[in-house]
């Protein structure tokens, strides 16, 4: 803008630089270490960019910009394969109170340390002479297990190192698809869109599995890795309210790591926060998704267990609060005062 009249400010120095005018040499420092970290906080987030990643991610189901790089990259976190067992009263490594994924099959009953899981994730294996597929993500503390048949071939499945809404990303060695562990469906590679049939599960203490099923087996920490498996890698996330992951949705009315029980039943989804369910007196009787239901819960145990109108077991997720939202942002949600 032009202006009449004589300039009462001194001219300003031609320079093809601003760093002249920055004083002192302090704030010089400053500024060069803020847009550092701008730069490295961006290069964290990748701009929403797709991960580098060595798998085909050219079909896919949900926004490449939402699967995020995890840290330790594909098989950093070695999958089970040929896992080893012990009996009950060999598993010395276990403490009353050590949380399990107990899987029956038949006859045979099957204990999965946590301990174990949070270095694993997945223990590839056969129960009952069915091929199954154990999941673990300590992120979103859901335990889910899977039929791993599929088009009349077994599956096998590692870890990708890849996430989506801060869930474990699973891949299947046959055609490298990576499939969404709380979605129970591929979502990118040849499978995409293909699902997987869950199993039923407890997540549970080691003394109430063992009571209930005296001759199970046990994961051995013989895996052929080596890992300090009495030290908990994510010792404190689950008390704390930051997240490591962003999600899409994410929903304040609970702690994002509240345990709620999940169920799925004819597209409706409903949530079970424990701090409900201690408000009631169990069993719990409901209806969702057009089907009654019953939820006995185990406060002593912080585990539930879900029946139909028959008395058969349903499949039913124990989840952080955040997880279950990130993938049910429609979810219903149970009250201890109704």
């Amino acid at each position: 803008m032009n202006q009449d009249g004589p300039s009462l400010t001194p001219a300003a120095k031609t320079s093809t630089t601003f760093w002249p005018d920055m004083a002192p040499p302090r704030r010089r420092l400053l500024f060069l270490v803020g847009i550092g970290a701008v730069l490295i906080y961006a290069a964290w987030l990748g701009f929403g960019k797709p991960p580098t990643t060595s798998f085909d991610l050219t079909k896919h189901s949900v926004p490449l910009d939402q699967i995020v790089d995890g840290g330790p990259g594909k098989d950093g976190i070695p999958a089970l394969l040929t896992p080893r067992f012990v009996s009950a009263a060999e598993a010395t490594f276990l403490q009353d109170t050590d949380r399990v994924l107990g899987l029956t099959q038949g006859a045979e009953a099957k204990a999965y340390p946590i301990k174990i899981l949070n270095w694993h994730e997945i223990v590839n294996d056969v129960v009952g002479g069915k091929p199954v597929v154990v999941t673990y993500c300590p992120l979103c503390g859901t335990g889910i297990a899977f039929d791993a048949e599929g088009q009349g071939n077994r599956r096998t499945f590692g870890v990708s190192g890849l996430l989506y809404q801060s869930d474990l990303l699973m891949y299947d060695h046959q055609t490298e698809s990576l499939w969404s562990q709380v979605g129970m469906h591929a979502v990118a590679g040849p499978m995409t869109g293909t699902t997987l049939a869950p199993i039923f599960l407890e997540h549970t203490t080691w003394s109430e599995w063992r009571t209930a099923h005296p001759s199970t087996l046990v994961l051995s920490t013989t895996t052929g890795s080596f890992r300090h498996y009495d030290r908990d890698p994510y010792s404190g996330y689950a008390e704390e309210r930051e997240l490591y992951f962003d999600t899409l949705h994410f929903d304040p009315r609970y702690h994002p790591k509240e345990w709620v029980v999940g169920v799925e039943i004819n597209g409706i989804a409903k949530a079970y926060p424990i701090s409900e369910l201690k408000n009631v007196h169990p069993p719990v009787s409901d209806q969702v998704g057009g089907r009654s239901i019953t939820i006995q819960f185990n406060e002593r145990s912080r585990s539930a267990v879900v029946f139909d109108a028959d008395g058969t077991l349903l499949p039913s997720l124990m989840a952080f609060w955040f997880a279950w939202y990130a993938f049910h942002p429609d979810t219903q949600v149970f009250k201890g005062g109704n």
